[in-house]
């Protein structure tokens, strides 16, 4: 009872990929959560028929959802409860899916491949009134700028830039060693990650370029000039 006096409930978490479930909950759990009062959801539509039952206080949201997008879930929960904290923890590192996730109503923003206890202290401090942005994505916003204002005065129409800027600098990393032919889990020994971390990476891959197999994520990639 004092906890649930402290921490704010119930807790939705929305998460398609079940082993990312588990560590969110163990997550919740250490920080002092009791089971009972975390729903998870693993699409917009579940996601969208708890808020039909009951308020949320915290929210912890995948953007990259098999039916659509998290925004639209961060959205319809701000549009429920203002004081709601929500926290998007997502693969997707884009400058374009902070901004709208923000816009939307995020409190912040952290990526997956982050360890447990950075996950852990972005969401105390969202609860204790912080809006957390990952840094890596703050890293990449201030490289966007300086490299904008650098090239101001050059306009050279490219293309292909759509096409190259479909995948994020993490997944275009990850790309790279696939298609040097490295295992799940020599790329993740490689870059320092958890397995399940570049799984996460793949799937998203191949739902951005609509192929279901390494070789041809690969091939569909050169052909699209982002390798």
């Amino acid at each position: 009872m004092a906890l649930e006096a402290i921490l704010p409930v119930p807790v939705l978490v929305v998460e398609d990929e079940e082993i990312i479930q588990f560590r969110l909950r163990k997550i919740l759990i250490d920080l002092g959560y009791a089971n009972d009062v975390l729903l998870f959801a693993k699409n917009v539509k579940e996601a969208f028929a708890f808020l039909e039952q009951q308020p949320i206080s915290l929210a912890l949201i995948d953007l990259g959802l098999p039916d659509g997008n998290g925004i639209e879930i961060i959205e319809k929960i701000r549009a429920l409860e203002s004081n709601a904290l929500i926290l998007v923890i997502s693969a997707w590192s884009t400058q374009e899916s902070l901004f709208g996730a923000i816009k939307a109503g995020a409190t912040g923003y952290v990526l997956k491949e982050r360890d447990d206890a950075e996950v852990l202290l972005s969401i105390r401090s969202i609860l204790r009134g912080g809006a957390p942005i990952d840094p890596f994505i703050a890293r990449e916003i201030l490289k966007q700028i300086a490299a904008s204002e650098s090239d101001a005065a050059i306009i050279a129409p490219q293309s292909s830039e759509a096409e190259h800027n479909l995948l994020t600098v993490r997944e275009k990393e990850i790309l790279n060693l696939v298609a040097q032919g490295l295992s799940n889990r020599e790329i993740a020994e490689q870059l320092f990650v958890s397995r399940y971390t570049v799984e996460s990476h793949i799937k998203h891959i191949y739902r951005k370029l609509s192929v279901t197999k390494r070789t041809k994520a690969v091939s569909t990639a050169r052909s699209l000039g982002i390798l």
